[in-house]
């Protein structure tokens, strides 16, 4: 394994810190998030526009880039770094590696282009609180997550020739602004049960979309209402569902580890820079020894969780390395957010401070794609740790 980036690899991290720097500071992001669509737009397009993310690791016979998860877990991690509001992980993570797995050829040339270009943002609906099951993170995804027999989670039937979908995912991130849904849906009864995908475009007769109230408000949560909606099967309907999302479930668990990273740097960045200035008995209390040996834990913690979620992206696909470092990540950002809180003292307990952006960020993702130790568990499995030989 080459450790070193290329200069290639350097460039996009370097262009897009300098980007989000000017761009997505503190009273940024805060703005950001409190308006409709739970971002900035004009930031999505530059995002777009200058750098091409959205298609970073589209082929370029799609408008993509043609690029690795390599250089999509770099573009992350320094998005990271800011809790920048973006549909960038929904969008070009999720859905899009979904459409270019599974989608049929006139699917793929209708969507992956203006997704490439910024022009349209997209979004996973997976029923109930089931995301870090259906990616295939936390457990098997073979089972009925989608909704099993004739009711729950969201049900897929045939009627006059169309395909109509009925029930409500919940936890849809960035779904309530994204131009296109993939749904996953429960079809066949007891007979023929299966979980397929669907394409619900925006505007469709039927379905009602209201964005949550969420802990973390960088990362835009939406309930999906549908109530008789048409559909359009992504692809065939013998599709390797299950299969094709734990694909993505693994590359997912990799730019979600980079982030963290990003995300944990960063607040590692800004605690040390208060313990510096901040005095205490007519010192700073940064040199203290137990303040100092505090914070560097937290810089190992760190180093190894960049070491793992870079791992992570140079061996993409490989099983189980995805949630690994995903663990990691989550301990790293976790254990870096707690000791901003603390260290910056009474103004670190406001809600107002910025270093509860960044706690707000790991106790969500934890709730979301977590916890560790099952990450970690659903690892050891895949690589038969734990299985007994006669």
């Amino acid at each position: 394994m080459d450790a070193a980036f290329s200069a290639e690899q350097d460039e996009i991290r370097r262009t897009l810190r300098e980007l989000i720097t000017k761009r997505c500071g503190p009273d940024e992001v805060k703005a950001a998030v409190r308006t409709p669509a739970g971002h900035d737009p004009a930031l999505w397009a530059a995002l777009a526009e200058q750098l091409g993310l959205p298609g970073l690791a589209l082929p370029e016979a799609y408008g993509g880039v043609g690029c690795t998860t390599t250089e999509l877990a770099l573009g992350c991690e320094e998005l990271g770094r800011a809790l920048a509001p973006s549909p960038l992980f929904a969008t070009a993570v999720l859905a899009a590696p979904l459409i270019l797995a599974l989608g049929t050829e006139e699917q793929r040339a209708a969507t992956l282009p203006r997704i490439a270009a910024g022009e349209l943002t997209a979004a996973l609906a997976i029923p109930g609180t089931g995301l870090a099951t259906a990616l295939g993170l936390i457990g098997d995804n073979l089972g009925e997550w989608a909704g099993g027999g004739r009711a729950g989670g969201v049900q897929a039937r045939i009627r006059d020739g169309v395909w109509r979908l009925y029930g409500q995912a919940e936890q849809v991130l960035d779904g309530h602004s994204a131009g296109l849904l993939i749904v996953a849906a429960h079809a066949g009864g007891f007979a023929r049960s299966r979980t397929l995908l669907f394409l619900v475009r925006e505007g469709a007769p039927g379905m009602a979309r209201a964005r949550q109230t969420a802990l973390d408000e960088t990362r835009a949560q939406a309930r999906v209402e549908l109530r008789e909606v048409e559909a359009e099967l992504l692809g065939a309907d013998d599709a390797d569902v299950p299969g094709a999302l734990a694909a993505v479930g693994e590359v997912a668990a990799t730019v979600l580890a980079a982030e963290a990273v990003g995300a944990a740097d960063r607040a590692l960045e800004r605690t040390l820079d208060h313990v510096r200035q901040r005095e205490q008995f007519g010192r700073p209390i940064g040199s203290f020894q137990a303040v100092k040996h505090r914070l560097a834990e937290v810089y190992v913690q760190v180093q190894a969780a960049r070491s793992a979620a870079y791992y992570a992206a140079w061996a993409a696909g490989a099983e189980g390395a995805g949630g690994l470092a995903l663990a990691q990540g989550l301990e790293a950002l976790r254990a870096a957010a707690s000791e901003a809180v603390q260290l910056h003292g009474g103004i670190g307990f406001t809600w107002e401070h910025e270093a509860h952006l960044y706690f707000k960020r790991s106790s969500s993702d934890d709730l979301l794609f977590g916890p560790a130790h099952r990450l970690r568990s659903r690892a050891a499995g895949q690589a038969g740790l734990f299985t007994v030989t006669p």
